[in-house]
């Protein structure tokens, strides 16, 4: 027998196996196994096939795997020892594949509604430097269920996230809005609003105003997108950011009003910063 049919056969002859609310009471069984199973140096097409079954359990996870009320004393052996490895970057599609099948995991545990808060924070903390990698991945689906995890990431966490930390998250955002996908380019946006209302909410805004000001212009290059479904998003984005440095968006789009095709856009900007008060 290869290493590859003992593992297969250990995995359907453990309680990693088991179905509906018995998952939940075999879980001192199951989460040794999945971590031994799930490591990087174990057979792909065995990893692949986990992932998905825990993706499937986590998204009903009151009924599953949390049928007990114990999922989250895991979640530390979760996010370290079976995500944190398994999205690592490695070449290849197979390695590729492996990173979907975790970043998909991930989504399913952030959305499964199992976790409070400061459990979703210390996710956060833990895979927060991966998921901004797996923007960058070939997978649209990869990198869009990346943009919607960092955008739980930042509505979980708000301003409390570290100023150091959160300044990085905004640059591997904007790169998304060049993106091929259009799905991509929307969450992207979707994400940097959530970032924005992020530093709306900290303390000593001025620490941001070099960064906020780079996005100012860069998001009126997106202002003017051939697509309007992406004007709109890109609109959203800017009036969201306006109320942290009004004259400063004001003389940046006064700047680059006279180059898009159409003035429409900025006008409609420019109207909205001069009826909102700053936060300032």
């Amino acid at each position: 027998m290869t290493a590859s049919a003992r593992e297969k056969a250990h995995i359907a002859g453990s309680p990693a196996t088991a179905q509906g609310p018995a998952l939940g009471e075999a879980l001192p069984h199951v989460m040794p196994t999945l971590r031994a199973c799930l490591q990087p140096s174990r057979d792909p097409q065995v990893r692949l096939k986990l992932f998905s079954t825990l993706s499937t359990v986590l998204l009903r996870a009151t009924d599953t795997i949390d049928s007990q009320g114990q999922f989250p004393s895991y979640l530390e052996t979760v996010t370290k020892d079976i995500l944190a490895p398994n999205l690592q970057w490695h070449a290849g599609r197979t390695a590729a594949a492996i990173r979907t099948a975790a970043v998909s995991c991930l989504w399913a545990l952030t959305s499964s509604e199992v976790l409070s808060a400061k459990q979703i924070q210390d996710v956060q903390e833990t895979l927060m430097p991966q998921v901004l990698t797996t923007l960058e991945e070939d997978s649209q689906m990869t990198r869009l269920i990346s943009c919607r995890i960092i955008n739980t990431f930042l509505k979980t966490s708000g301003s409390m996230t570290d100023p150091e930390k959160l300044i990085k998250i905004y640059p591997e955002l904007l790169k998304r809005l060049d993106d091929v996908s259009n799905d991509v380019r929307m969450a992207a946006a979707s994400t940097l609003v959530t970032w924005l209302q992020c530093v709306k909410g900290a303390d000593g805004k001025s620490y941001y105003q070099s960064s906020v000001q780079y996005l100012y212009r860069e998001l009126l290059v997106h202002l003017d997108d051939p697509e309007r479904a992406i004007q709109d998003a890109i609109l959203e984005v800017l009036k969201e950011g306006s109320e942290l440095f009004p004259d400063l968006l004001v003389r940046e789009t006064e700047a680059v009003i006279h180059k898009h095709r159409s003035a429409t856009y900025c006008e409609q900007l420019l109207q909205h910063v001069q009826a909102v008060p700053a936060t300032q």
